[in-house]
């Protein structure tokens, strides 16, 4: 009997340990910034090895830990050099790229990063398909080399521009390794590289092995890091990332002061603002929300599945779709649409203003007659709204696009179903869509289960349009949505049907490049291009001629602009608006975040900049 209570005890014992319910370091309220983890709890809290397939990079990961060589500012709009002491170095016929390294950083445990580190990172992806960037390195590296301990020269196998943009971060870059750590691994793709160790200001030192928080610590040698010298000592003492569940978990823990930072629904921060003295929206007043944000959002399909395999049909599912009536449930009417797979905010505003002839003018083919889908009055429409429920909204016209966008396709479900009928879709005795085989169409569109991420909102409100168009469509949030969609395993997604520009310059390489055929896996094999697996010869022709042209060309908007007309043709997701971030800031223990007012830089926690705001806040020294 006794021993049956000492096993009960001790397994009792084991999952409390496992739990890590309590900090095993107990640092001050007024000492800690406590943030929000976008992509919501971590799977695999024990993995820090990103290069293998450690993921949920939010939690500190890119925003604490590494640092890149350069870094995109979409506020400023300028590149950052961080690990890098300047810009890239091409030669004349970009086949050729040298970085020189800054000198006096120090990984977490000490020792100094070099040349080394970065050499053999790039040779360790080339040499581990399960790893990152291996097929990207592995199609552009002949060589790498250093030439001393802080040159490093990479050898091209053809010409590329744009090579450099592997270690530009703006929300994924490759990020340096420890070589003297990784080199005793005997497989380093499956080694949880746990306590990670990095190049940033901050260290782990504690997390919830269920994956709900993670605790930071401000390290004593901040200023052998980057961000350390480049911008000086960052305020907190402590960053702990907590996942507190949804949108009403997270207003209650902004209320009582238990959350500083948090990414809400419209309708979540307008009650913590009225509950909360001391909480605010990046704005004051409408948008409230913050639309600087260089992300697209929308849907995904899987073009290699019928029958989103056919553009006619992706046509039909997007003109199936009120804009007006989604923006307005799902962030009360504070979108930037942006229907051609560029965000609609500076600096790409010239983009759509290009485009926007040719956008009044595109037509489809609706059973031998052209019609024209394009709205381009909907921001005014969008205006209008806004006054009609009392907000402040701009008076000229190019202001108005500014806020709202400009344009979308018109709401048109008798054109798409000629489109579906035309492809031998059909209606049941309750006007429910049947597959060309006969059987009910149904469609799963799958995201995350964030209820303020732009993947959670548009999942929900293009399946309810979708479901009144006659499709029995259903939103599915999964915390395995990177799973399933890492391996093609869905129709739908809701997130990004284009990847996100970097924000800084006019360049739209990394928006697209995506897309190169030479990316393409077959369903069941893990993604290295975009989630769609839509891939084009045209596409292909236009980023090759991306890469042979130089980085800052003023040709750069041309082939931006053909790769555009080539994605709206097409349709391989739902375009619809820019990132609305409805961020909520409490300033009882600290201030001076960005804002609309003072918008100094990027403004949110899970963006690899954060670790740049940190040294800008100041402590209130409230308790």
């Amino acid at each position: 009997m006794k021993s049956k209570s000492i096993v009960l005890v001790t397994a009792l014992f084991l999952l409390l340990a496992l739990s890590c319910s309590v900090l095993a370091v107990s640092p001050s309220r007024n000492e800690t910034l406590i943030v929000d983890l976008l992509l919501g709890k971590v799977n695999d809290p024990e993995n820090y090895n990103v290069w293998g397939g450690g993921g949920n990079p939010d939690r500190g990961i890119q925003q604490l830990l590494f640092e890149p060589l350069w870094m995109a500012d979409y506020v400023t709009g300028e590149i950052i050099n961080v690990l890098a002491e300047s810009g890239p170095q091409y030669n004349d016929d970009f086949t050729e790229l040298t970085v020189k390294l800054r000198e006096g950083i120090s990984w977490s445990d000490g020792v100094p990063f070099t040349a080394d580190d970065v050499v053999y990172t790039v040779e360790l992806l080339m040499a581990h398909p399960g790893m990152s960037y291996n097929t990207q390195f592995n199609q552009n590296i002949e060589k790498v080399y250093k030439t001393d301990d802080y040159t490093v020269v990479f050898e091209l196998t053809r010409r590329n521009s744009r090579f450099h943009y592997d270690f530009l971060d703006r929300w994924g870059a490759c990020r340096f390794l420890p070589k003297h750590i990784f080199e005793q691994q005997e497989d380093p793709v499956r080694f949880k590289f746990n306590p990670p160790v990095g190049t940033g200001p901050y260290k782990l030192v504690d997390y919830d092995r269920a994956g709900y928080w993670f605790l930071w610590e401000r390290r004593e040698d901040w200023d052998k890091t980057a961000t350390g010298i480049m911008y000086g000592k960052p305020a907190p003492k402590y960053i702990q990332f907590m996942h507190h569940g949804d949108a009403s978990k997270k207003l209650m823990a902004q209320v009582n002061h238990e959350l500083d930072m948090a990414d809400l629904t419209p309708e979540a921060l307008k009650v913590v603002v009225s509950r909360n003295e001391y909480a605010r929206g990046y704005y004051d007043g409408f948008p409230w929300a913050e639309l600087l944000h260089p992300c697209l959002t929308g849907v995904s399909f899987n073009t290699l599945k019928e029958p989103y395999d056919n553009k006619e049909v992706r046509w039909a599912l997007n003109l199936a779709l009120d804009a007006k009536e989604m923006a307005s449930i799902a962030y009360d009417g504070a979108v930037a649409f942006s229907p051609a797979y560029i965000p609609a905010l500076l600096p790409y505003y010239e983009y759509y203003d290009k485009l926007q002839p040719w956008l009044e003018d595109y037509t489809i083919d609706v059973d031998g007659e052209k019609f024209k889908p394009y709205n381009p009055n909907l921001p005014f429409e969008m205006a209008e709204a806004a006054k009609e429920r009392g907000y402040d909204v701009p008076e000229t016209d190019q202001e108005i696009r500014e806020m709202f966008g400009y344009g979308w396709w018109k709401y048109s479900p008798d054109i798409a179903a000629k489109l579906l009928e035309k492809n031998g879709f059909t209606r049941d005795s309750n006007g429910r869509w049947l597959l060309p085989d006969g059987t009910p169409w149904k469609i799963d569109v799958v995201s995350l289960t964030n209820s303020t991420n732009p993947s959670f909102k548009w999942a929900f409100a293009v399946a309810n349009q979708w479901k009144t168009f006659g499709i029995d469509a259903d939103a599915r949030p999964t915390e395995q949505v990177t799973a399933l969609t890492d391996y093609g395993d869905f129709e739908v997604v809701g997130g990004q049907p284009a990847a996100e520009p970097f924000g800084a310059g006019l360049d739209l390489y990394r928006a697209f490049s995506v897309f190169k055929s030479s990316y393409f896996k077959p369903l069941g094999e893990k993604i290295v291009g975009h989630q769609s697996r839509w891939t084009s010869e045209e596409m292909d022709r236009i980023i090759e001629d991306m890469e042979n042209t130089d980085y800052d060309s003023s040709r750069i908007i041309e082939l931006g602009i053909e790769a555009a007309k080539l994605l709206v043709e097409e349709q391989p997701g739902v375009s619809v608006a820019s990132f609305p971030g409805f961020m909520g800031l409490d300033t009882y223990y600290w201030e001076n975040y960005p804002t609309g007012e003072n918008p100094y830089g990027v403004p949110w926690y899970h963006w690899p900049n954060f670790k740049f705001m940190l040294p800008s806040l100041k402590p209130t020294g409230r308790k």
